[in-house]
């Protein structure tokens, strides 16, 4: 049974803080960069927060530093474990190498070979699953009950939620105020981050989140307004294929303001304008949000806006305007 929010640990900004302090030796603090071409195109002023250029190409590596660093000496020693469709399992895997200590991942045999490369890169031990919800978990409640590692959830966890918060934080405090941020949405833990630091720090900012159509489960979760989960959706945006849980439910239903999506097509467009353009790599996943604004410009027009480009992981060999 799922537990109710109440009787959840919901972080604070204290939590967040304490957060940013333990990771700061651990990531970058990742540039904001902007295109003239794309702010003509959107009608609005857009800030890309480029968390591709993070430590390991993701922001991942904000939640998973906070949790491995965080974990007592005792608990460190059995190592990490968790599941993954790629970003959060190489993100674990180098925060677990930078401190020494075993990191046990559970993905999609479908997942991207690049990022496959990139968790055992950073010396994770990889247990494939079939792409499905159901089949990961049921493949990581094995891998834990064998080592006996601490769990930590790609997104559902208080300590990872705290760790993705630090990148709000940094574009309030490199930009300043801001009528809009917009980030891609999976499971929600950059969601959550956002709006707990936005909740504290900058109130007035309206917080959106983007979805692809073809996964759109947060959309039908917001709209309906209780947790919807596919099994197993299909998009070229495999960072967004999990659904949200309780922890997150609690910031998307409380703070954001809506959730738009965007078609497979928007989405390869959007990624190939900010390579076009930016000169910058970024994955499908990173793309949902600018192809998002420029499908409701009408929301976005005049405004500034922050957008999380939330990472860079990318087959080479597979680009979706490749034949």
């Amino acid at each position: 049974m799922a537990a109710a929010a109440e009787d959840l640990y919901i972080p604070t900004w204290e939590d967040v803080l304490a957060a940013h302090e333990r990771v700061k030796p651990y990531i970058h603090r990742t540039p904001i960069l902007t295109s003239r071409l794309i702010n003509e195109l959107a009608g609005a002023e857009l800030f890309f927060k480029c968390e591709n250029f993070q430590r390991a190409a993701v922001f991942k590596v904000r939640g998973a530093s906070n949790a491995v660093f965080g974990l007592s000496e005792e608990a460190a020693k059995k190592g990490v474990a968790t599941h993954s469709s790629g970003n959060h399992g190489l993100a674990l895997s180098y925060a677990a190498g930078r401190r020494g200590i075993p990191c046990h991942v559970v993905m999609p045999r479908t997942a991207p070979q690049a990022k496959k490369d990139a968790v055992r890169g950073y010396g994770g031990l990889i247990t494939e699953c079939e792409p499905s919800t159901s089949s990961r978990e049921a493949t990581f409640a094995k891998i834990q009950a064998e080592t006996g590692a601490d769990f930590v959830h790609p997104y559902n966890d208080e300590r990872v939620i705290t760790g993705q918060a630090t990148c709000a934080k940094e574009i309030v405090e490199d930009i300043g105020e801001l009528d809009a941020i917009i980030a891609p949405i999976g499971g929600g833990g950059m969601v959550s981050g956002t709006c707990l630091t936005l909740s504290t720090i900058a109130p007035q900012t309206k917080i959106y989140a983007a979805e692809p159509e073809q996964a759109d489960d947060a959309y039908q979760s917001f709209k309906q307004g209780k947790i919807i989960a596919y099994d197993a959706p299909k998009t070229i945006a495999d960072g967004l294929l999990v659904p949200l849980k309780e922890r997150t439910w609690h910031f998307v239903s409380k703070y954001v303001t809506d959730v738009f999506t965007a078609s497979e097509e928007e989405i390869v467009n959007a990624m190939r304008l900010t390579w076009a353009r930016m000169k910058i790599v970024m994955e499908p996943s990173s793309a949902v949000p600018l192809a998002t604004i420029l499908k409701n410009r009408d929301t976005f027009a005049g405004k500034r806006v922050g957008v999380i480009i939330t990472g860079g992981n990318v087959d080479l060999d597979k680009l979706p305007w490749l034949k």
